[in-house]
């Protein structure tokens, strides 16, 4: 006999799979950010880039996509009233939009690295306004695009450098590079005459040292003391020439016939 399913286990399956579709229909999608410089001011007639990166958590793919618009804030201008797209890259692929950047505009980022950034050349100044990106980058599909705002002027318009504020920097360094290098040469000489003082002090010490004494023996004769030197001290010896015969034709004999031994008291 099969059995059979009450009412109650029926609402259990029912009211588990209703709960399963809800939670798979309303999964929510990842976010993604992009990033993009507030300002960015450029010279009429030069080469302007727009930077523009996403953080994704997800895997960069094939199916990536990126929008530039423009919205221009000019009023005259028919890009005033809506942003136009000027390029859309997908696949690999970079799509130029409307007429007037056609030809002026070019995608030069690097997907894998999450760089979007795009180059404007000749800059005009109908280019003044916002630049938006966006950036698509599946499951990551919902972020606000990141906006830059486009300022083109004259080459007298950009700030320049202070060059009394450079100069002042400049002589700074060399004024204590040159410091540096006395107190240094200050510093080997100090202790050059040092090590020369050590030096003659240790020879003059050497050399100051006095001869040693010669010892003396002291010995006792009749009670009485006398100082001694170590060494005997031997006189001269005392030659003569001496005539034994006495006659005229005798012949001379030199013989040693007197010795005499100093010795000095």
């Amino acid at each position: 006999m099969e059995p059979k399913w009450t009412d109650s286990v029926c609402r259990r399956v029912l009211l588990t799979g209703f709960t399963l579709c809800v939670v798979l229909a309303t999964k929510p999608t990842s976010a993604i950010d992009i990033y993009a410089d507030p300002e960015v001011m450029v010279q009429n007639g030069t080469t302007g880039i727009l930077r523009c990166s996403f953080k994704s958590s997800e895997v960069v793919s094939s199916s990536i996509s990126v929008t530039w618009n423009f919205q221009s804030s000019q009023p005259d201008n028919k890009f005033s009233k809506a942003p136009y797209v000027i390029l859309y890259f997908s696949q690999g692929t970079a799509f130029p939009g409307s007429n007037e950047f056609k030809d002026r505009v070019q995608f030069i980022g690097d997907v894998n690295k999450r760089d979007v950034s795009i180059q404007l050349s000749p800059a005009q100044f109908s280019d003044n306004g916002t630049f938006f990106c966006d950036v698509k980058n599946p499951p990551d599909v919902t972020g606000t695009p990141a906006r830059t705002e486009l300022r083109v002027v004259l080459k007298e318009s950009l700030p320049q450098l202070n060059t009394s504020l450079i100069i002042g920097i400049v002589c700074g360094v060399l004024i204590l590079l040159i410091l540096i290098g006395i107190a240094a040469c200050i510093a080997m000489r100090v202790f050059q005459n040092r090590h020369d003082y050590e030096g003659c002090t240790s020879l003059e010490s050497m050399s100051s040292q006095a001869p040693q004494p010669r010892k003396k023996v002291e010995s006792g004769l009749e009670g009485s003391k006398s100082t001694i030197p170590l060494g005997p001290l031997q006189g001269p010896v005392i030659y003569a020439q001496l005539d034994h015969s006495g006659s005229k034709n005798s012949f001379h004999k030199m013989e040693p016939v007197v010795y005499a031994d100093i010795r000095k008291n």
